[in-house]
């Protein structure tokens, strides 16, 4: 009974996750109050990118999934900026506890993207993200177009893939 449990349990959760975040597709990016690194308030409506796609990516300090994701991502980062003239936008969910980690977690890997704080996770639960990482991509007219929830090794072609499928689509 418990081996079938187990597995079972994982398949609702991983159907479940992608059902919420999916529900918002075609819509607006909801508008709520995030941080930036140095601490000011930042509303998530302001996110724009000259009409061209942005990626926004839920993640944490201490997500191992989420690391991967990003690290995989950073790797293609500036030849998809070629591409298609993609921002990326990482939304660290990290609570108080590893918050102060962030800024500095950020610098040693290297990664080039904007970076926003959802200390009280307003953000994470407006855009329905259950478990890190999920990521979206919003189209240049400001409608999320697509969801992504988990990470395993290769769904950065995926992400590409639908990206593209965005910045050229007119």
């Amino acid at each position: 009974m418990k081996k079938l449990f187990i597995p079972a349990l994982i398949t609702l959760l991983s159907i479940s996750t992608s059902t919420f975040a999916q529900t918002l597709l075609n819509s607006k990016v909801p508008s709520t109050q995030i941080k930036t690194l140095d601490g000011a308030n930042f509303n998530t409506s302001s996110f724009s990118n000259n009409g061209k796609p942005i990626i926004i990516d839920f993640w944490a300090t201490w997500c191992k999934p989420c690391i991967a994701e990003l690290d995989a991502i950073n790797d293609e980062y500036a030849d998809w900026q070629k591409e298609t003239g993609v921002k990326l936008i990482a939304i660290a969910t990290d609570d108080a506890r590893t918050m102060a980690k962030v800024q500095s977690f950020i610098k040693e890997r290297g990664w080039e993207y904007e970076v926003y704080i959802d200390p009280n996770q307003d953000f994470q639960h407006a855009m329905e993200v259950i478990n890190c990482p999920c990521t979206f991509i919003i189209d240049g007219s400001g409608k999320i177009v697509y969801v992504h929830n988990s990470y395993l090794q290769g769904d950065e072609k995926k992400l590409h893939e639908a990206l593209l499928k965005v910045a050229h689509k007119k």
